[in-house]
Order: C-alpha cells, then sequence, then structure tokens
C-alpha cells in the first residue's frame, strides 16, 4: 500500500491500495438453514413467537431460529447446541440475527457433515467411532 505521508494532516491512499471487498450483510433467507434438514431425520416445530426449533429425532441436536430475538438475548437470531455423551462434552453457537443465513448454513452443514449413525448391532448402543486411516478408516479423516 502506497502512503503519502506529506500532507499535514494525515496520510492519504487510493481504493485501489485499501483493496475494500463487499461481505455479505442481513440477515439473508432462513430456508438457507432450515432447507438443510430432513423431516425424516428432524422434528420442526414453530411455536407461538413464530420462533422455529429443529431437533435431531435423538434429542442431542438442536437449532432455535429467533426472528425477533430469542427470549432474555433479543440479539440472538440462531442457537445451534449438540449435547455431548458421558465420555464427552457437547457445544454449542450463537449467531446474531443480522447474521447472514448463508454463513450459519455454512456452519449448520459443517456439523450435519460429522454426525455419525448409531451402530445399533453394538448392545451397548454407542456410536461408532469414526477411525483414522491408520486404524483402516477412510482417508478423508486425514490431516491434509
Amino acid at each position: 500500500m502506497t502512503v503519502a505521508t506529506t500532507r499535514p494532516y494525515g496520510f492519504a491512499t487510493t481504493i485501489e491500495d485499501l483493496r475494500l471487498h463487499e461481505w455479505s450483510l442481513g440477515p439473508g433467507q432462513p430456508c438457507d438453514v432450515t432447507d438443510l434438514f430432513r423431516a425424516k431425520d428432524f422434528h420442526f416445530i414453530v411455536d407461538d413467537r413464530a420462533d422455529v426449533h429443529v431437533a435431531s429425532k435423538d434429542g442431542r441436536f438442536y437449532l432455535g431460529w429467533y426472528p425477533k430475538g430469542r427470549r432474555g438475548s433479543p440479539r440472538e437470531g440462531w442457537k445451534l447446541v449438540v449435547t455431548g455423551t458421558g465420555d464427552e462434552p457437547g457445544y454449542q453457537a450463537s449467531f446474531d440475527r443480522e447474521t447472514p443465513a448463508a454463513v450459519v448454513a455454512a456452519a449448520v452443514a459443517r456439523v450435519l457433515e460429522t454426525a455419525r449413525p448409531v451402530d445399533a448391532s453394538n448392545s451397548g448402543a454407542r456410536a461408532s467411532q469414526p477411525r483414522s486411516p491408520a486404524q483402516g478408516g477412510p482417508s478423508q479423516w486425514a490431516r491434509k
């Protein structure tokens, strides 16, 4: 970036040197997020405030969309929660009401990609753990 320091009141530069960007702003379309879920795997509820709640049928995944803000947290527009197990803690993420739905959709899609079905043949009905290539698992688990 070229900066002219000869002016007594500061510095000057050009628009080209600033490398300005246009960023995705505004809430966008919530269907970008809700369309990620299939009815056979998730429950959908719309409550009296028009808030939308999506939960996995096993109850471990929750996503809430609060178009007017979440009760007690008016700026929060999205809440994603994955509950933990006895061995591993869960996690949660919140997004502001003005976070673009496409950004929320990308985060939710990544979480959904990590879901693995429970191994029903195991008497303890524990979820099958992903295996690394060294353990005979798929190469997609290898770090690049």
